[in-house]
């Protein structure tokens, strides 16, 4: 039998014991955040008929959606899911007798794109959203804002900013600019950029699509306008509020500000920055996308309001918002941050029970049972060829594991066990009857 060298394709990743327990802690915080809000657990399947996802993200989106056909059975065309919300508009289409609207739902689980692999982008990933799917009012989006505010807050990050737009506002600039229709989605596509580029980049691009560059500099004087608060809002409405896009666009972005406030959400944290486009095709009304602002590390959020994508699977569509936490992103800055609890990876492992040889296995084994109906973690040693005592210590040691239990032919004879603690050497003997109460207690 030839060798086969052990590789992952591009784009995809092994997480280890210990990166899985740091993943598990930033899901378990999030889950929390989210259920605190009401929002209740979907599940949906990696894939999804063909159709179901195209024709919803815009071109260049569905260049990176994966076929998954089976060689030989399979008669409808499938796609591996790109995204978590096309999948919760298909969701509530079929099922929607069986929901109660408003409904409100949290999704965290892996996508695949075929992006070209590079740090911070894979090929498979964990997105992690919450929706509200029945809400027209900007209560909704406001609500969305509180949690993304919440959770990064729960998990230790200080210094980042909630940056809101609106759709609407934006279109009504490309057209009091004078950008032509047909434009408009190069417009998007430009401005999008404009993290990357700046300004100089988005006006070259959009004069090198042949917009005329006073409407090129009409356009970048009003999504670069910066005032405290809702300020820029007033400033907005005296130059293009007789604009009907404009006029409801800052409405809405007025609603949420009023929303936000009664929710208690810090404006420190959120700001109105017209340079916020979102690169999908489906969002309707306010986006919204969250920056790590010291250092300048970039997005590790996005979303905003989609209420036309449901239409596109029943009679009639209902207004939907929602937002996904780049959760890979904050994963890898919880790492940079030095976040994570102290007590957050290594192991799940609480005790190891040493065994010092087979005629004393079968102790070892009961104490481990014994541990384990009292919710310990317990591991039982089991290298079968070599029972040196050193040699468990160092496993203990290696791993991570905090307390190590010594049982003897002594204290077996004793019926005692002796607990070693391995930070601070601290040991204690206690009859094996005490035997988890002990463990608690060194545990604290």
């Amino acid at each position: 039998m030839s060798n086969v060298k052990p590789r992952l394709p591009k784009g995809f990743r092994d997480f280890l014991p210990a990166d899985m327990l740091k993943r598990a802690y930033v899901f378990e915080v999030v889950r929390e955040v989210f259920e605190l809000y009401g929002f209740e657990p979907l599940q949906t399947p990696v894939l999804e008929l063909r159709e179901t996802l195209f024709g919803k993200y815009g071109e260049e989106a569905e260049n990176l959606i994966y076929d998954a056909q089976h060689q030989r059975s399979e008669k409808e065309p499938l796609a591996m899911r790109y995204d978590l919300t096309v999948p919760l508009a298909r969701v509530v289409a079929m099922h929607e007798n069986a929901l109660k609207l408003p409904f409100k739902r949290y999704h965290i689980a892996p996508v695949w794109r075929g992006e070209r692999p590079q740090r911070g982008r894979y090929r498979e990933f964990y997105q992690c959203d919450v929706d509200i799917v029945g809400v027209a009012s900007m209560s909704a989006d406001a609500e969305l804002i509180s949690v993304l505010v919440t959770a990064l807050r729960r998990l230790g990050f200080a210094k980042f900013t909630v940056k809101i737009n609106n759709r609407k506002l934006l279109t009504a600039m490309g057209i009091y600019s004078g950008v032509p229709d047909a434009q408009l989605p190069d417009l998007y596509r430009s401005v999008d950029k404009f993290d990357k580029v700046g300004a100089d980049g988005v006006k070259k691009e959009l004069e090198a699509r042949g917009i005329a560059p006073d409407v090129v500099t009409r356009m970048l004087d009003l999504i670069t306008v910066q005032h405290e608060g809702t300020a820029s809002l007033d400033y907005l409405e005296r130059v293009m509020g007789q604009l009907p896009q404009a006029a409801e666009g800052i409405r809405e972005l007025r609603e949420m500000a009023q929303h936000m406030d009664a929710l208690g959400v810090p404006m420190a944290y959120v700001a109105f920055d017209y340079t916020v486009v979102r690169g999908l095709g489906y969002y309707t009304g306010p986006i919204f996308e969250t920056v790590i602002t010291e250092p300048n590390l970039g997005s590790i959020s996005g979303g905003g309001r989609y209420d036309n994508l449901i239409g596109i699977f029943r009679r009639e569509s209902l207004p939907t918002t929602g937002v996904s936490l780049g959760i890979e992103r904050i994963i890898d800055l919880m790492d940079v941050f030095n976040l994570y609890p102290a007590h957050v990876g290594g192991t799940v492992v609480q005790v190891l029970v040493t065994v010092f040889g087979e005629d004393t296995l079968a102790e070892s084994t009961r104490l481990a049972a014994k541990l384990r109906e009292g919710g310990i973690r317990t591991e039982l040693y089991m290298d079968d060829v070599k029972y040196k005592l050193s040699k468990q210590f160092a496993h203990a040691d290696k791993k991570g594991i905090g307390l190590v239990a010594i049982l003897g032919a002594d204290e077996i004879a004793q019926d005692v066990v002796k607990f070693k603690r391995l930070r601070d050497g601290l040991e204690v003997t206690t009859a094996q009857t005490n035997a988890v109460e002990a463990v608690r207690q060194l545990l604290d």
